[in-house]
């Protein structure tokens, strides 16, 4: 790829920008390369002189938008904030905000999140699952258990709230199975999302903390 690393960042740019949107709109079987040129304002030959083939360029954005999300998004969450529930709420906007600045690599890396099946070379499988094992550890380690009420067993509280929020994100992902991600409008997820934080933290937590 070192041909195509070659170019100004504008021209990059305008490539990735097209290619990402045509997979995550079409995904990988259907998306089409001359659409991929005409929106990105290059002859046909330029592109594979730049990729070899549909699936070198598919995985080359794969790896692109692994690496994007773990720089310009983990890096932005803060994980000081000890209260499991406000980093659930506050990772959701830090995603939410970055989401809105590169449509192209959320829409096409939610695309692939809901592909399973797809056949990635080990390097980036293996990239893959580093980031949701960083991901998890971003949302789950360091949090104060002090905040929840006397009366419950922490632990399960916490698993409850953890499976709450998982069971939720699968829900959501089966939901959007086989829909247009690029076109779905996420605000009214987000904002249930927010619902159930807070219905979790005045079931969870002692009334000072969800009172507040």
């Amino acid at each position: 790829m070192e041909k195509f690393k070659g170019l100004d960042e504008e021209k990059q740019q305008k490539i990735l920008d097209a290619s990402l949107k045509e997979f995550a709109e079409h995904g990988y079987e259907k998306a089409s390369t001359n659409r991929i040129v005409k929106e990105a304002g290059i002859g046909k030959g330029m592109l594979f002189y730049y990729f070899t083939s549909k699936k070198d360029l598919y995985e080359y954005l794969t790896e692109y938008s692994l690496d994007f999300t773990v720089d310009k998004y983990f890096q932005r969450v803060d994980t000081s904030e000890t209260d499991f529930i406000e980093r659930l709420k506050k990772t959701a906007q830090v995603k939410m905000e970055a989401q809105m600045e590169n449509k192209n690599v959320f829409n096409f890396l939610g695309t692939f999140m809901l592909s399973p099946g797809a056949d990635m070379p080990p390097h980036i499988q293996k990239k893959y699952e580093h980031m949701l094992e960083m991901g998890n550890r971003m949302i789950y380690e360091g949090i104060d258990l002090s905040l929840f009420r006397d009366d419950v067993d922490v632990e399960k509280a916490f698993r409850l709230i953890r499976w709450s929020i998982e069971g939720y994100q699968n829900e959501l992902l089966h939901k959007l199975e086989g829909q247009n991600i690029a076109h779905v409008d996420f605000a009214p997820y987000w904002d249930e999302f927010y619902e159930y934080l807070d219905i979790l933290k005045k079931s969870f937590y002692k009334k000072r903390e969800w009172e507040q």
